[in-house]
């Protein structure tokens, strides 16, 4: 919600010496989410003033343009140009849509105007053209650039305009504007009306209500309504004939449009716009001419269809809000009105729209069908019932003010919801948020914010206002309390003291070393959020049959785009390398740790209420919707691993750092992991491991498949790992497993073994641990080596074997037995031969 400050002083009595930032601080402080202050029109500075243009000539050009040589009045300002005598000045000018006598805003030599793009007289198409005459988008007041900027000769009161006044004065260039993220639980600061309220309890200063009419009894004097719903309790619609639709919407609401980021458009749609900015309740315009026989308010059938004022034909589902008529449809109602009853640039006679729909069923609606709109936005938060009659009225009164029209009949159907009443000790708020808030102070307070308060003998008797849909509990007047006494400044802040405990638990510990293990190798960690889609799996070369197509889908998701929740880690962390790509961070080098959920096919939740506390058996089915959650670590690795030095060459990133980063994390634990040649995707087919614990597999690493790279804008040759953490916990060791280190020394033996081609140097590598037995400390391969000596299809596998005892020096007969056996045993299993 963007709120310009001038708009809100128009009911709130902040005074002319409020800073921007003072006020924004304070409603921070009362809860609101002001993200920024916008200065609108500071980039507009020097002469910019009202002129008229006196005449021109149209003087066709050879590049087949015709420009038009002006003379243009600017009052006081003819007399200060260096190139006219006094009279009007000369302004070469492009556009065609003016005429002789109109009233424009012209930029003076010295002016500068938004883009830094500073005036000055200068010679073009053979005239010295001594300004420059403006077009909206050139002032800054929007998008629209169909020609220059033409005004009314009188403003808003009905006063002349005086040639010579500055423009940013006369159509308010320069305001302030806050821009604000209304939570749902503020839902009644989605207008003017509620943040003016706000500022002015903040400020202790007076409000006056723009929809302070009070709403009537129902009457049937205008248009024929119906209401066959309870999802519509409450329906007003004003008749309105004679509006000239040639008549322009006034400077200060386009104005304040713009600066609230909405495009003015014609006379009736900016007033519906205007007054839903202004007073919170959404307003729809149908042309009367168009609406056949009575409104009937109802529900939907399933498959019911209705084309609405994009042009798209929606189906609908059983139990979405029509406005229909005689010949059908002609409203999807709180989310956008339908084509058939639009107002156009002939419409003279209009049915005004202001009701209460039922916010649960606008936002299912408006979810279904992808169709977000300002006004589904407001009804799905709950607007204010009683301020529907106030809302038309308001924009009655503009199109009668500004159009011409006449209010020619009233129709107010069904009755205001009630507002829940409640009981609530005085003393709560001060148990509840740790200080002493005298009782008068809550009731002044609470009655400041529209609250009814009654003083009983059980404590204070509590009714909300109908602005105020989030005030049902007793704790939700605590919070209204504490927001505005102030718990960011008042409330000192308490740190719990923590229970007794044996410390970290055993995942903890583990998730710390694997962290810390991690980063002393090299990699940073990122976060990243859990949600992906269907699209990211197939870049990923996934099969449908593979478990990971087992995604939960989400209701309601931030974006259509990401829609699930994610089975696999790597699509965050391949976004977050993208990202820095793109800023020419190319060496890098990332790991996450994060849920994956799986479980699409369970039962669906159910939803208990909030009176009471959930029963065990509603706490069980919770229990059993939830999906599978277990717990990855991911890396990607890409560019350099160490880049070119005087003294070394370059280093690129690759597969070898990705197992070595398995080696890394297993040995945090206490962990020897052992890895084999597999197909699996993302990975490449020729350079992908499958890495195991024992017999656990607990995940993959290695290079990623060029259509994967591709797929998701990668560098080529990036890297990538992911384990299933949780298995990796399960099998870390309990306490008193993890041998201590021997205080022997250690024995040495180096083995070259020749086998086949085809055979993996992990299983090798295997057959060696398994046959030299406990004695083994450690074993690495620090040679491959193949000649035609060893014939075609042979290689030769050195590796280093270490030796040692817990509880004694090893003999060298000990320490060559243990090497015969390991050899043994590759020989038997692959054929090995030791090279001497």
């Amino acid at each position: 919600m963007r709120a310009p400050i001038g708009w809100l002083a128009e009911y709130a009595a902040l005074g002319d010496d409020l800073d921007p930032v003072t006020l924004r601080e304070q409603l921070i402080n009362i809860g609101l989410e002001v993200e920024r202050i916008d200065s609108a029109g500071a980039d507009v500075s020097g002469p910019v003033v009202i002129g008229k243009v006196v005449s021109f000539e149209a003087e066709p050009q050879k590049n087949g343009k015709t420009i038009r040589w002006c003379a243009v009045d600017v009052g006081e300002y003819n007399q200060t140009s260096e190139i006219t005598d006094g009279g009007p000045r000369g302004i070469v000018c492009g556009a065609s849509n003016f005429a002789e006598g109109d009233l424009v805003a012209v930029a003076l030599p010295g002016a500068v105007l938004p883009g830094d793009f500073a005036i000055s007289a200068r010679k073009t198409y053979g005239h010295v053209s001594d300004g420059m005459i403006c077009s909206a988008r050139e002032l800054g007041l929007g998008d629209e650039h169909d020609g220059i900027l033409v005004l009314s000769p009188v403003d808003d009161h009905g006063n002349p305009r005086e040639l010579g006044t500055p423009v940013v004065d006369a159509l308010g260039l320069r305001e302030d504007v806050l821009d604000i993220a209304v939570t749902p639980d503020m839902s009644y600061c989605l207008s003017i009306r509620g943040i003016a309220r706000e500022s002015a309890l903040a400020n202790s200063v007076a409000f006056t209500d723009p929809a302070a009419e009070a709403l009537p009894a129902p009457i049937a004097e205008g248009q024929s309504v119906e209401l066959q719903t309870p999802k519509a309790p409450l329906y007003t619609m004003l008749s309105i004939s004679g509006v000239d639709p040639s008549r322009p919407s006034p400077q200060f609401i386009t104005r304040r449009l713009q600066l609230a980021g909405v495009r003015p458009i014609s006379l009736i749609v900016d007033v519906t716009n205007y007054v839903m900015l202004e007073i919170g309740v959404p307003l729809h315009a149908f042309a009367t001419d168009r609406v056949q026989g009575g409104i009937v308010v109802r529900e939907a059938t399933e498959g019911e269809t209705l084309v609405t004022l994009d042009d798209k034909r929606r189906t609908l589902a059983a139990g979405d809000l029509l406005i229909t008529d005689d010949s059908g449809p002609i409203g999807l109602a709180g989310v956008m009105g339908g084509a058939s009853t639009e107002i156009d640039e002939t419409t003279t006679e209009v049915l005004l729209e202001a009701a209460w729909f039922d916010p649960i069923q606008i936002g299912r609606t408006s979810r279904r069908l992808k169709l977000v709109s300002e006004a589904s936005k407001r009804f799905e938060r709950t607007v204010d019932p009683r301020a529907t009659y106030a809302a038309a009225a308001r924009a009655a009164e503009l199109l009668t003010r500004y159009g011409g029209g006449t209010v020619t009949g009233t129709t107010i159907v069904g009755r205001a919801p009630e507002s829940p009443r409640q009981t609530m000790d005085p003393q709560l708020p001060s148990r509840v948020l740790g200080a002493k808030i005298d009782d008068q102070w809550v009731i002044d307070t609470l009655t400041a914010s529209g609250v009814e308060v009654t003083v009983g003998e059980t404590g204070l008797q509590l009714r909300p206002p109908s602005w105020r849909p989030d005030l049902v509990d007793p704790f939700d007047y605590v919070e209204e309390v504490g927001a505005k006494w102030g718990v960011n400044d008042k409330i000192a802040s308490v740190v719990p003291r923590a229970p007794g405990g044996h410390g970290l638990s055993p995942v903890q510990r583990a998730r710390r070393a694997v962290n810390r293990a991690a980063t002393a190798a090299g990699f940073v960690e990122v976060l990243s959020f859990p949600f992906t889609s269907a699209a990211d799996l197939d870049k990923l070369g996934i099969a449908a049959d593979d478990q990971r197509r087992d995604q939960v889908s989400l209701l309601n998701p931030l974006s259509e785009l990401q829609d699930k929740l994610r089975t696999t880690v790597l699509p965050g962390l391949f976004a977050a390398v993208a990202k820095n790509t793109s800023r020419s961070q190319d060496d890098l080098a990332l790991f996450e740790f994060g849920s994956v959920y799986f479980g699409a096919q369970r039962p669906d939740a159910p939803t208990p209420g909030v009176l009471d506390r959930p029963t065990d058996a509603e706490l069980l089915a919770l229990d059993a919707a939830l999906p599978r959650q277990p717990w990855h670590f991911g890396a990607v690795l890409t560019g350099l691993w160490q880049p070119k030095g005087w003294d070394n060459p370059a280093k690129p990133a690759g597969w070898q750092q990705a197992l070595a980063l398995v080696d890394v994390v297993a040995a945090s634990l206490g962990l020897r992991v052992t890895r084999r040649a597999a197909e699996y995707a993302p990975w490449h087919p020729g350079r992908c491991a499958a890495i195991s614990v024992g017999d656990t597999l607990i995940g993959y690493a290695g290079e990623l498949h060029p259509k994967v790279v591709q797929a998701f804008g990668l560098p080529e040759r990036t890297a990538a790992v992911e384990l299933d953490f949780d298995a990796l916990i399960a099998l870390v060791p309990g306490p008193g497993q993890v041998p201590l280190i021997s205080p022997y020394p250690v024995v040495k033996e180096d083995v070259a073994l020749v086998v086949d081609e085809a055979v993996p140097v992990a299983d090798v590598e295997q057959a060696l641990v398994q046959g030299a037995g406990e004695l083994l400390e450690s074993v690495r391969l620090f040679d491959i080596y193949r000649s035609e000596q060893l014939g075609e299809q042979k290689k030769s596998l050195a590796y280093s074997l270490r030796f040692r005892a817990a509880d004694r020096t090893l003999t060298e007969a000990e320490a060559s037995t243990a090497r015969d056996a390991a050899v043994q045993a590759a020989a038997e299993r692959y054929g090995a031969v030791q090279r001497a």
